[in-house]
């Protein structure tokens, strides 16, 4: 997607309307300028944002590259809100074909009705949560009734696409609705968690699953539900600048990160979840059977490349309640355990990760069965990639042309994001397990530490000051708690 074409002699005089204005050499290759647009061995590297927009709109003789459509319209939104950058490409677009005469108008716009449409597609379908801005269906209408009158084929084309549209943020409200539904159920229950005692009637994973690898596999489902729903623009809006128009009624009026964020939380939840399932136990014994069972679990998310899953679980396991547990884990095994954590050992900026997801990624590239395709990245290591992307670089010249290089970066990284999100997991899917591990209730932080001292005693006056207090504040907690009306069930695997 992101191997840079060669500007073309057509491409240089369409685009910039200017002839070379200056061409030097520059370290090992070429700089050349082309009116406010610089490359640099054929590759745009800086331009003004008016140059920019101008290369994006598509003429008679001329469509915008496709790694180009990508990149700027994801990284746009550092400039401009999309709806502005809509307007402006389809008000350029427009008015470029007017002649003065109102039938050569219609004949040229006819002609470039099918490329304006062909951008408009890749807009829609590659970023369609900018279209949940009312402003921006409203232009995609005007479009669309402005097309009719020139080209039949186009407007149908129009229709055919605003259908897909509005048929993908449908399913997208219905899964942010689905999420919001499968939380309030696994918060409703948090009072009948406040002690190991209380809980002794609860189900526990393995109640409910004791083969490792069916866990994994639905632990997957999970994981590529979720990551399909997120729109590649929410990495850049992460840390693009506050958007004055953001209260500005929305398609659905949600936030801009939302899926992301519902992401990074399913991680923690995960986390929590397996932390709880090894400190509710009361016996020792069982305890183990849960660690060695989520160490198994582990290993099979490394072998199917869910990475997500599993930097988790090992984050569940190295929290400090579980951690303590001295006399459980020296009933465990934990050679393998220690090989998975070398594995996503964070030194060295996670060395030992990347090499792992660069193998994975080049078995899914030349994979010969779904389950080879599967690439789930460590996510909250590739959003730290591309903020550091982001803060290291500057966003403009010092000339105040934008720093395309850079964007270029931006998108490389998130178009393999894309890539990623697309597979279709392959496993079946086993609704009791998935309601299990997106709705059991689970322990809070402070719930954590108490139960782990329950489990194993404390062993000093610092520990033991600590379950007291923690039992005081956890009891006034109860006594205030009041529980939701949530009787929604819901069986996907968000």
């Amino acid at each position: 997607l992101f191997q840079i074409k060669p500007i073309s002699s057509r491409e240089q005089s369409c685009r910039n309307g200017s002839a070379l204005t200056k061409a030097r050499l520059h370290g090992h290759g070429i700089t050349a300028s082309y009116g406010e647009m610089c490359y640099h061995d054929n590759s745009l590297v800086s331009a003004s944002l008016e140059a920019l927009i101008q290369h994006l709109v598509p003429t008679v003789d001329y469509y915008p590259d496709r790694s180009y459509v990508f990149t700027f319209l994801l990284s746009s939104r550092l400039f401009l809100h999309p709806y502005e950058l809509m307007t402006r490409v389809c008000h350029l677009c427009v008015e470029q074909q007017r002649s003065g005469d109102a039938l050569l108008d219609k004949i040229r716009f006819r002609e470039v009705a099918p490329k304006l449409v062909q951008l408009l597609t890749e807009w829609t379908e590659t970023f369609p949560y900018d279209f949940r801005d009312e402003r921006m269906m409203r232009c995609l209408k005007d479009m669309t009734h402005h097309v009719a009158r020139g080209d039949e084929y186009s407007w149908r084309a129009m229709q055919q696409m605003t259908q897909r549209l509005i048929k993908r943020l449908s399913a997208l409200g219905q899964y942010e609705e689905a999420v919001a539904a499968l939380n309030a159920v696994a918060m409703e229950r948090p009072a009948s968690l406040k002690s190991k005692q209380a809980s002794a009637q609860r189900s526990d994973v393995l109640s409910v699953c004791d083969d490792p690898f069916v866990l994994a596999q639905q632990l997957t489902h999970i994981e590529l539900d979720r990551l399909s729903f997120i729109g590649p623009e929410e990495f850049i809006q992460t840390f693009a600048m506050k958007d004055p128009l953001e209260n500005h009624k929305g398609f659905f009026r949600k936030r801009k990160t939302s899926n992301l964020e519902a992401y990074v939380n399913w991680f923690n939840r995960l986390s929590y979840l397996v932390a709880t399932e090894i400190c509710m136990p009361v016996k020792k014994k069982h305890r183990a059977r849960i660690i060695e069972f989520f160490i198994d679990v582990a290993q099979e998310c490394f072998n199917i490349g869910n990475f997500n899953s599993l930097m988790a679980i090992i984050t569940g396991m190295n929290m400090s309640p579980v951690a303590r547990l001295k006399k459980t884990w020296n009933k465990v095994n934990t050679d393998k355990f220690e090989i998975l954590e070398h594995q996503m050992d964070p030194s060295s900026n996670f060395s030992n990760y990347r090499t792992a997801l660069r193998g994975a990624t080049q078995r899914s590239e030349t994979a010969h069965s779904s389950q080879e395709k599967i690439v789930i990245p460590f996510f909250s290591l590739l959003i730290k990639d591309i903020y550091f992307l982001n803060e290291g670089c500057a966003n403009r010249l010092a000339n105040g042309h934008i720093n395309f290089e850079k964007l270029w970066e931006l998108a490389k990284q998130v178009s393999e994001f894309l890539v990623w999100r697309q597979v279709v997991c392959p496993f079946d899917r086993d609704r009791r397990i998935l309601q299990y591990l997106v709705t059991t209730p689970v322990f809070t932080e402070d719930e954590l530490h108490l139960a782990s001292y329950e489990s194993e005693g404390p062993e000093n006056n610092m520990e033991k000051d600590s379950r007291r207090s923690l039992r005081w504040v956890l009891t006034q907690r109860i006594r205030t708690f009041k529980p939701i009306n949530q009787t929604h069930q819901n069986d996907n695997g968000f």
